[in-house]
């Protein structure tokens, strides 16, 4: 396996400017996931990193070999897509093994790398049929084999679990992880999923419009966002946002004054704007979950309750604001009927209102 070093990649098409200066140092080994909306510039960058599209700007490094100018076929790399892209008229077998065939390794070497796939991925009941006597994620399985065999120094993997149903997707998503782990293989895996991303990853690079907002493990980019766009972006559902002010060791929002560790924070003056950003697991009805030590209570009508079976989102009028809260062990609540809860304050966020940045230490 080997290492993939960006530095100050740019891509431009026309006047646009889609990825504007990128640095990225990936691993050995490493699990890493590109995340964020579409039109972010994601795929755009695997594209380039696979040598399916140009570098306008910068260098692009696996190993230690510079390969902006390096064919696609040259690199080392090994691609699954969204679609499958499997041949149709062929069995799982051939499909395994085409790519290999036409490079002209031994029919041997051939034989032994289809049938060490076959057997880590499961497919050895299916290698005679054909895709279309496939399911969803036995084709996904496929494809992955297919790029197994050519014992790639770098897997990509573009949306490779957009076309499956949620149950599939939960176990090809296991499936990929596991096969990571076995071979050691490094990975680069682009979803606008930002659950798979942090199911999957050793290190996420949640992009913004052809920028990095932020690198980091799946811990870091949530517990520690850099910004408002990561906040909101990482996490389900997304971190309730109030403007609001400071107020010594409290910051005041939605009517409330929430006690915040003020040490953990650079904090403008008194009375400055602030963006207090709270996840909905860290406002907690009465009742349930463990009650925050540090905290403030708060009555308010629960608008709209979405039961999703093992837990309730509620969503709260609070002063004027609407704010979402989890609620473990669910129940039925109707519209409009008054809950207490009770801010956690000891996991506030706070965000400068212009640069939207975090302003903890």
């Amino acid at each position: 396996m080997a290492t993939v070093t960006l530095r100050d990649i740019v891509k431009i098409y026309g006047d646009f400017v889609a990825i504007k200066g990128v640095d990225l140092d990936i691993e050995d080994g490493t699990f890493v996931v590109f995340v964020g909306p579409s039109g972010c510039g994601k795929s755009t960058i695997l594209r380039m990193i696979a040598g399916l599209e140009t570098i306008s700007h910068g260098e692009l490094r696996i190993g230690d070999k510079l390969v902006n100018d390096v064919p696609s076929r040259d690199r080392g790399i090994s691609m699954v897509f969204q679609s499958y892209a499997l041949y149709p008229h062929m069995s799982v077998k051939d499909n395994l093994g085409f790519g290999l065939k036409i490079a002209g390794v031994d029919k041997a070497e051939i034989a032994r790398r289809q049938d060490e796939a076959a057997r880590m991925l499961g497919l050895d009941p299916y290698l005679e049929r054909r895709p279309s006597q496939l399911s969803g994620g036995q084709r996904q399985r496929v494809a992955i084999g297919r790029a197994m065999v050519r014992e790639p120094e770098v897997f990509l993997f573009d949306e490779p679990l957009s076309n499956l149903d949620a149950k599939l997707r939960n176990q090809t998503r296991v499936e990929i992880k596991r096969l990571q782990r076995q071979l050691g293989a490094t990975v680069i895996f682009v979803t606008h999923d930002q659950v798979e991303a942090m199911t999957l990853a050793d290190k996420i690079v949640v992009l913004k419009d052809g920028n990095v907002a932020q690198i980091g493990s799946p811990i870091e980019v949530f517990e520690r966002p850099r910004n408002m766009f990561v906040a909101g972006f990482i996490g389900a559902p997304s971190m309730n946002k109030v403007e609001g002010t400071v107020q010594g060791a409290t910051v005041r929002a939605a009517g409330l004054d929430i006690p915040i560790d003020a040490s953990q924070f650079d904090l403008p003056a008194d009375g400055s704007p602030i963006v207090v950003g709270i996840r909905p697991e860290d406002i907690v009805p009465e009742g349930h979950g463990l009650r925050p030590e540090f905290g403030v209570d708060f009555e308010a009508p629960v608008t709209f309750a979405e039961m999703l079976g093992n837990e309730s989102l509620l969503f709260l009028d609070v002063a004027g604001s609407e704010i979402v809260s989890r609620m473990q062990r669910p129940e039925l609540i109707g519209p409009g009927e008054r809950r207490r809860f009770r801010i956690d304050g000891s996991r506030v966020h706070l965000f400068d209102k212009t640069t939207e940045n975090s302003v903890r230490k």
